[in-house]
């Protein structure tokens, strides 16, 4: 298998057999083998159906239905595990990504060494005021931050060799940030290219502003466990041990002062509670640094979710 296609969906009905169409005209073209994994991410319209007539004319489709929406991240996961190809894809369901570009993004796996290929949609479709102007701030939060030179972190369009996918888990929203997890897991071969962006032919958007909250907390989760993910209490730890040390100091230097002073009115300083309530915040931490450790030495699967059905795949 040399190409997988994975596609995560909610309530895209209209554009799937539009999309699937276009694929295999793609993948004929280039005689390439391939599988098309579609993920319906709990849709509500008739999405799985459509779903269930492109497989039955063509096996190379199949598809996963949970049984609610999970969100992008999920569908991805589930897809990330089903892939069989020598080269993953990933792309979105509304048309705004062009299977034009799969070619071109294998090459650069297959021939040019790179590890992770991202989309950069570099012209874009959408409202400048609601969805430029942000992707551009969290995509340079992101670049500073991470240390990955990409213009466009969030785009759909990747290409991966397979071992990245199996290697990454995506849980959350964290599908945003995906190179960033690449990285963390030892890959550091990240590559961009510029593809095309199309605007918007069927339905409507799913994502609303939410998203740019979401965002920035998803990019501090990221960023924390890929530096601390294993190891919490060198993080909370050293963080306790310093709070306490400061509340302990400054409580022996009141007591010394008390003494020195004669002035026995100690509780009636305010610098007193202060020095207490650093201790206790710095045990809080130290402990939440113990059980941080248990967690992570201890910690089952995260992603187990409800899946209906699938197609093409094995129950």
């Amino acid at each position: 298998m040399q190409v997988s296609v994975v596609i995560p969906l909610f309530n895209e009905d209209e554009s799937l057999p539009e999309l699937c169409s276009w694929i295999t005209r793609v993948m004929d073209k280039e005689q390439l083998s391939y599988e098309v994994i579609l993920i319906d991410d709990g849709s509500t319209d008739n999405s799985w159906e459509v779903i269930s007539q492109i497989s039955s004319a063509n096996k190379a489709f199949k598809g996963i239905q949970f049984q609610r929406n999970y969100g992008k991240s999920a569908a991805l996961n589930e897809g990330f595990k089903a892939a069989q190809g020598e080269v993953v894809i990933t792309m979105d369901a509304d048309m705004q990504d062009s299977p034009d570009e799969i070619p071109a993004l294998r090459d650069m796996i297959v021939n040019g060494g790179f590890d992770l290929v991202s989309g950069w949609k570099k012209k874009r479709f959408d409202n400048t005021l609601t969805k430029n102007i942000p992707s551009k701030l969290f995509n340079a939060v992101a670049r500073k931050s991470s240390g990955i030179q990409l213009n466009d972190f969030n785009c759909g369009l990747k290409a991966y060799k397979n071992k990245v996918v199996k290697s990454i888990e995506v849980y959350g929203e964290m599908h945003r940030y995906i190179p960033i997890l690449a990285k963390g897991s030892g890959y550091k071969k990240i590559g961009e290219k510029v593809v095309e962006h199309r605007a918007r032919k069927y339905g409507v958007t799913k994502f609303g502003w939410q998203r740019f909250v979401n965002g920035f907390l998803d990019l501090a989760t990221i960023l924390f466990l890929n530096k601390f993910g294993k190891r919490p209490m060198q993080f909370f730890g050293l963080l306790g041990t310093l709070f306490f040390l400061i509340g302990f100091c400054a409580s022996i230097y009141l007591v010394v002062a008390k003494f020195a002073t004669l002035d026995f009115s100690l509780t009636n300083r305010p610098a007193f509670y202060i020095a207490l309530t650093t201790m206790v915040i710095g045990m809080q931490l130290f402990l939440t640094g113990f059980v941080a450790e248990l967690v992570a030495r201890n910690a089952t699967e995260r992603n187990v979710y409800l899946i209906a059905s699938k197609i093409g795949l094995d129950k």
